[in-house]
């Protein structure tokens, strides 16, 4: 019999860590062991009740066959109109693209703007499928070490100094994942500028987009509403263009903000030429997203929701404040305070970092019953030395990580 053989590119692609260890701390719990979980990107909140309500009123009334690849005609006005509401920027719904969830929207831009050997820049650390992903595409992903001195973020000097004969883009995550951080208006200008003086696109996730905190820590001021941020911030990138065809594409999803993770509904805002082709790359991929998904994201958007929504915000802001705090009283490093998502990317004491982030995260949940994720799933750069928290948990529980945290410092 002869050996059965896999596709070259699969070798490329890493293990998810992250789902590694979820499915580790799974196991010490059903041994009886209590687990505090900061390991997966995923609100602890569910889905707010408007938006199982539309799911079940959605199942009830049969509307559960295919939909328009483009999504609900219903769904992209909502998402148009979203935006013209919190944001102040105005969308043609026909740019508005619904998928299945933002790693569906990010295959679907893969395929339409990376041939075969195309380099495509982004920072290093950052979201594991964003440099495995374009991979199918045969793309070459081209990571951009990143510091705290650079917000973590992948800014126009940078971008120009790594540019190669062979570079086509620029994918930013703001705010990215693992290190909350924002990349600020001046900042966002000018690497767009960089990105359009080469001819080239920028392809800007923006998943965790309305989880923004104050710089500081510090709650959320009472009269700050979605959609506020401070000064030199912006709230999506698309507040910066000036024309439908610029060479900016927007993806987001309904899942962080929105609670929404298991529905699997994403959206893209793409320029008004890239409609069609997207259309029939989404009929071949996955026909359409899910029906039932898109009835509940249409409540997401309502106002009873978006109270909800704004809520839990005010509620992971306070939890960031007490994780931030902690952490750095027991000798982590968080040299910039995460502005966004509900992560802190923090550097572990100096007497601990020989033995490397994997290590201290498998002790950490064996031994002390605390799931985090080690700096080595998302990059190479300094990644051995950090550890990524998600403030995921209340805040009873995320006390009861530290004084475990602590415990593990010590030992």
């Amino acid at each position: 019999m002869s050996r059965r053989r896999f596709a070259t590119r699969v070798d490329a692609i890493g293990a998810f860590q992250v789902m590694e260890l979820m499915d580790r701390a799974r196991r010490l719990e059903a041994r009886g062991v209590d687990v505090v979980h900061m390991e997966v990107g995923e609100p602890d909140f569910i889905s707010a009740g408007p938006i199982l309500e539309a799911g079940r009123t959605a199942i009830t009334a049969g509307q559960t066959g295919y939909t328009s690849a483009l999504g609900l005609p219903a769904l992209r006005q909502a998402i148009a109109a979203y935006y013209a509401r919190w944001h102040g920027v105005a969308v043609a719904p026909e740019r508005v693209v619904v998928t299945a969830g933002a790693s569906g929207g990010l295959m679907l831009l893969a395929a339409l703007l990376l041939e075969p050997g195309d380099g495509l820049l982004l920072a290093d650390p950052g979201y594991p499928c964003n440099r495995y992903i374009p991979l199918f595409a045969g793309a070459v992903p081209e990571p951009v070490a990143v510091d705290a001195d650079a917000a973590y973020q992948l800014d126009a000097a940078l971008a120009a100094a790594a540019w190669s004969a062979r570079t086509r883009g620029v994918l930013l995550a703001s705010p990215a994942n693992p290190t909350g951080s924002i990349l600020a208006r001046p900042a966002l200008e000018a690497l767009l500028g960089e990105v359009r003086a080469r001819d080239g696109w920028l392809l800007v996730d923006e998943i965790y987009q309305g989880l923004v905190y104050p710089t500081a820590l510090e709650s959320i001021p009472e009269h700050f509403q979605h959609g506020q941020v401070e000064a030199d911030r912006v709230g999506t990138v698309l507040q910066l263009l000036e024309d439908a065809e610029a060479p900016v594409y927007v993806l987001n999803s309904f899942s962080k903000y929105f609670g929404m993770t298991g529905w699997r509904i994403g959206w893209m805002v793409v320029p008004e030429g890239a409609v069609e082709p997207l259309e029939r790359l989404a009929q071949n991929f996955y026909i359409a997203p899910s029906s039932i998904g898109q009835h509940a994201a249409l409540a997401a958007l309502s106002d009873p929701a978006m109270a909800i929504h704004e809520t839990r915000r005010r509620a992971f802001c306070d939890r960031r404040n007490l994780l931030v705090a902690g952490l750095r009283k027991l000798g982590f490093g968080v040299p910039r305070v995460p502005e966004g998502a509900f992560y802190v990317y923090a550097e572990l004491p100096e007497r601990l970092r020989a033995a490397g982030s994997r290590a201290f995260c498998e002790r950490l949940i064996d031994e002390h019953g605390v799931a985090a994720t080690p700096g080595t799933d998302f990059g190479s750069h300094r990644a051995g030395d950090h550890v990524r928290f998600a403030y995921t948990a209340d805040l009873p529980r995320i006390e009861l990580a530290l004084a475990r945290i602590a415990a593990a410092v010590s030992a």
